[in-house]
């Protein structure tokens, strides 16, 4: 059994004005030690060939330039043409690119694999749960199987999973059927966490829809709501043997999910960042942690919008750590006075001008972190710390924080571009709170320009009404 493994992996925020460009993709090829690692139940198939090609992987941001997705696209074709004969290609997705000038990236390139191997060889996709995915997704795909947590603590499950259906397929000579709903709604991802209601419920429901036979599984698709495409919507998917069962657990899961719509909402309170900080302040524990979610790189935000930094620097805080702002003009002009030296800054607002402007501060440099591929500084202005960075980068883990000579125990306030909490910050927080900021993704979605996306669509138009059709393939 011949088996290869390709990918083209990123996020797109069509509002961000910040593109994604072939050097913001992590390029692991065969042979490479981060290759090997993000695959390591292959050994379980000792009988099995599978053949690297490439997996391309891009942190959440703006829409991908053109010539970077066709290199990435052209290289995976040319090394699965140099394979064939194969029985199936894994493709390690996310399931939300978006290219400039072009509508459905994702189906774009399996059109091109399913015209490069033919129509035997099977497509199997493991895809975050926030990915969109259309008609010609579905009619090239044989199969398609996304995370069930978010956040995303199942990438690696999800990942084994897709291996394990497209072999068991292989071996047994199922080609599986497959049932799409397409459910008019698009949520942010704030408030359609799998860790409180009624996500949680949501998906703790998928399990019983699969029976191994009759349904090899089912995935529901929250979407990512700030693709202004077509195909921007939830959905729900089941794959099997047996028409009628998966078209049931597809309908069921589309109309569960469909009867909560109203019931999303914010895992903590989500304020603006005046009360935030003010709530914050009032708190008896430390740390409190603030969410700064309108420009969270980790959704497509650009990183460099001050606001909060402006509103907190107004309410003067005696504590208060915030991560971060993407500024390598700035971080040059701290490494350049050294640690212990005060500096003279314009921060931010040089990448998306739309909802920020450039902050003058002056502080002192506090601390300095050497790295060739993304430097850092921090900034104390008062009793606030800035951390600045060359790159957009995401303050997920507390290591990060310990690394600049911050333990984030000792901090009363630390505000992070994030959205919902990933579990290393959420363990850390004695209380949390989401601030309504301004950014590309922007929690107020009806606010925001859309123009491609199918109508009538919740909560766009809040009173239409809806029931299930399935698609079959």
């Amino acid at each position: 059994m011949r088996i290869a493994i390709a990918g083209i992996a990123t996020e797109s925020c069509t509002f961000s004005p910040l593109p994604t460009r072939l050097a913001d993709f992590r390029l692991m090829r065969p042979g490479a030690p981060e290759f090997a690692a993000l695959y390591p139940f292959l050994a379980d198939y000792p009988d099995v060939e599978f053949l690297g090609t490439l997996t391309a992987k891009a942190m959440p941001g703006g829409p991908v330039e053109a010539a970077a997705y066709s290199a990435i696209k052209d290289e995976i074709l040319e090394k699965i043409a140099a394979l064939l004969p194969l029985n199936g290609i894994y493709l390690d997705m996310h399931g939300a690119m978006h290219v400039l000038g072009m509508q459905d990236a994702e189906g774009d390139f399996y059109a091109a694999l399913r015209a490069l191997v033919g129509a035997d060889c099977l497509l199997a996709a493991s895809y975050d749960l926030h990915g969109n995915v259309s008609e010609r997704i579905m009619a090239h795909l044989n199969i398609i199987t996304g995370y069930r947590t978010a956040p995303h603590i199942d990438y690696l499950q999800t990942r084994a999973r897709a291996v394990a259906l497209l072999t068991r397929c292989l071996r047994d000579n199922i080609r599986p059927r497959k049932a799409f709903v397409k459910i008019p709604l698009g949520l942010p991802g704030e408030k359609t966490s799998t860790e409180w209601e009624p996500g949680k419920s949501i998906y703790a429901a998928i399990p019983a829809e699969i029976d191994g036979k009759r349904v090899l599984d089912a995935t529901l698709q929250v979407g990512y709501v700030w693709a202004d495409e077509p195909r921007m919507t939830a959905c729900a998917i089941a794959l099997g043997q047996d028409e009628a069962a998966i078209a049931a657990a597809a309908a069921r899961l589309a109309q569960g999910f469909w009867q909560r719509r109203a019931d999303f909402r914010f895992g903590v309170e989500a304020l603006s960042v005046d009360d935030c900080i003010n709530r914050a302040l009032a708190a008896e524990a430390q740390p409190v942690l603030i969410s700064d979610s309108g420009d969270n790189p980790t959704a497509g935000g650009v990183g460099d919008i001050s606001y909060f930094l402006e509103r907190a620097l107004a309410l003067n805080p005696p504590n208060l750590l915030y991560a971060s702002i993407a500024d390598a003009a700035a971080v040059k002009i701290c490494q350049a006075a050294g640690s212990g030296t005060e500096v003279s800054l314009e921060l931010g607002g040089k990448l998306d001008t739309a909802n920020g402007c450039a902050l003058p501060v002056r502080g002192i440099v506090e601390t300095l972190k050497a790295d060739e591929m993304n430097p850092q500084a921090v900034l104390k202005i008062g009793g606030i710390r800035v951390i600045l960075t060359a790159k957009r980068t995401a303050f997920h883990r507390r290591q990060q924080f310990l690394e600049l000579n911050l333990l984030p125990e000792a901090q009363r306030i630390i505000a992070v571009k994030i959205g919902y909490l990933v579990p290393e910050l959420k363990a850390m927080a004695k209380e949390a709170y989401l601030a309504l900021s301004p950014g590309a993704v922007n929690q107020d979605i009806t606010a925001l320009p859309f123009h491609q996306i199918q109508r009538p669509c919740y909560p766009f138009d809040a009173a239409m009404e809806w029931s299930p059709t399935v698609q079959m393939y």
